[in-house]
């Protein structure tokens, strides 16, 4: 996910699309002229009217390419999931969708807002592009919007004050270390599971999120490269809010499944 797609898929849309309409208004008309002479003027029968190569594929790849355009850069967009920074959440190797409007709809590329719709509320998943890597996306889930006082101590995380209730759920074991699995309560009820290392040690902080900024963090609390690590994002660098695992596919040797179709929350 770390080359830039839209830019690619804007330039492809752009150069078919450009190529269809100057052979539609130029060259096609002029190659009419030129076999209707031939035509006019021959004994026989003149050779058929052929398309060049290059405008017959851009008038069949622009319409193609022009929808798929419009539905990843205003409407959802697909993502796999490369790390486990959202453990238990989501996977190594879901594939999700990415709603492109909840946060205001913006322009592919320059990614300047055109329309107000809503903002990031504390608990969203998110994908967005961090400040450190600004053409890589990531996935982190919300975890303060601006004025919020975000505090992390003894792995406990506290917003403006009021603790996040932690209740155990299991312990599980991968690659034979023990990991804590819990479930959070945000302040307005909702609740979510997170991972915790218990023989991994993390520094703690406190910290005011700016103006026009958000803190984010990984369920996995402490196997994750977040906002503790590389700072608030910007609202500008917002790509969208993930809403929906549609496959799991670890790999090109594994069998795709569907078993963890559903919502994200």
């Amino acid at each position: 996910m770390s080359f830039d797609f839209p830019l690619i898929l804007l330039v492809l849309v752009s150069v078919s699309g450009l190529v269809w309409l100057a052979d539609a208004l130029v060259f096609a008309p002029r190659r009419r002229q030129r076999h209707e002479a031939i035509s006019s003027g021959a004994a026989l029968d003149a050779p058929p009217l052929e398309e060049p190569v290059l405008v017959e594929y851009a008038r069949s790849f622009f319409p193609v390419l022009f929808v798929i355009f419009i539905l990843r850069s205003f409407i959802v967009e697909p993502f796999q999931i490369p790390s486990s920074s959202m453990v238990p959440t989501l996977q190594v190797g879901d594939y999700i969708l990415v709603n492109k409007f909840t946060y205001g709809l913006r322009l592919p590329v320059a990614r300047t807002k055109v329309l107000d719709i809503s903002e990031p509320q504390r608990g969203d998943v998110m994908v967005f592009f961090p400040p450190h890597q600004n053409k890589t996306y990531f996935i982190k889930r919300v975890i303060g919007i601006p004025g919020d006082v975000i505090e992390y101590k003894n792995k406990q995380l506290s917003v403006n004050g009021e603790r996040l209730a932690l209740d155990f759920v299991d312990v599980v074991i991968e690659r034979g270390r023990p990991y804590h699995l819990l479930s959070e309560t945000l302040p307005n009820g909702e609740t979510r599971d997170i991972q915790f290392d218990p023989l991994r040690p993390v520094r703690d902080f406190k910290e005011v999120v700016k103006p026009g900024h958000y803190f984010m963090m990984g369920d996995n609390r402490d196997n994750s490269s977040d906002s503790r690590v590389w700072g608030q994002v910007p609202e500008e660098d917002i790509v969208g809010k993930a809403f929906a695992i549609w496959m799991h596919w670890e790999s090109v040797l594994s069998t795709p499944s569907f078993d963890r179709v559903g919502g994200i929350r």
